[in-house]
């Protein structure tokens, strides 16, 4: 589903893997044109259907990728209201939303919704994470991360965004641990962690 993507601190909800894909939109007009056709027909779909939450939640989707952000969310409150069990899809990318308008602790409140249906998702743990770093919440952001890595132990964006959370919490020791880690893993990581680790070099 969506995942926010946190590795360097840019909300760029690994676009989700969060909405950012999502959001990840058409550039050319042509493209702009289609998508423009698309919420068009999906607005058709939802007069004909408006008892159907999954036609609002498709409606929510084809805004949520326009960065429409305010019609998106309508969509989806809508699909929930006509089917409360919608949250296990809606409530991501209701916190992925909030997350890219930088209302974090609304996001919170959405991955924490969305953990009810999956109380062992390591994406929205991870999420949440990522929600506590900007929030300079590093205790609760390490916690985060640690149950993210627990339940998908090779998650290598967690394991970078926890040793950042541990330098930030000032136990420079344990990020040391995963940069090790990282190093047999990921390279891309490893180095921009060891820039972390050493900023003066």
């Amino acid at each position: 589903m969506y995942q926010i993507s946190l590795q360097r601190f840019k909300p760029s909800l690994r676009a989700m893997t969060a909405i950012m894909l999502l959001v990840v939109g058409a550039t050319h007009l042509s493209g702009c044109d289609q998508s423009a056709k698309q919420i068009k027909d999906l607005q058709q779909e939802v007069w004909q259907n408006p008892d159907s939450p999954e036609a609002y939640i498709k409606l929510g989707t084809a805004h949520a990728r326009q960065e429409q952000y305010d019609a998106a969310i309508d969509a989806y409150e809508k699909a929930l209201s006509l089917d409360p069990d919608s949250g296990e899809r809606v409530f991501p990318v209701l916190g992925a939303i909030a997350f890219n308008r930088e209302e974090y602790e609304k996001a919170l409140d959405y991955f924490h919704k969305s953990l009810a249906f999956s109380p062992e998702d390591s994406l929205r743990f991870y999420d949440m994470g990522n929600v506590y770093l900007k929030l300079k919440q590093n205790e609760n952001a390490i916690e985060a991360y640690r149950k993210a890595i627990e339940f998908s132990v090779s998650f290598e964006e967690a394991y970078y965004n926890l040793a950042i959370s541990y330098i930030r919490n000032g136990q420079k020791k344990e990020a040391e641990k995963i940069y090790s880690w990282l190093q047999e893993r990921n390279n891309y990581l490893s180095v921009s962690l060891e820039g972390h680790l050493n900023p003066d070099k």
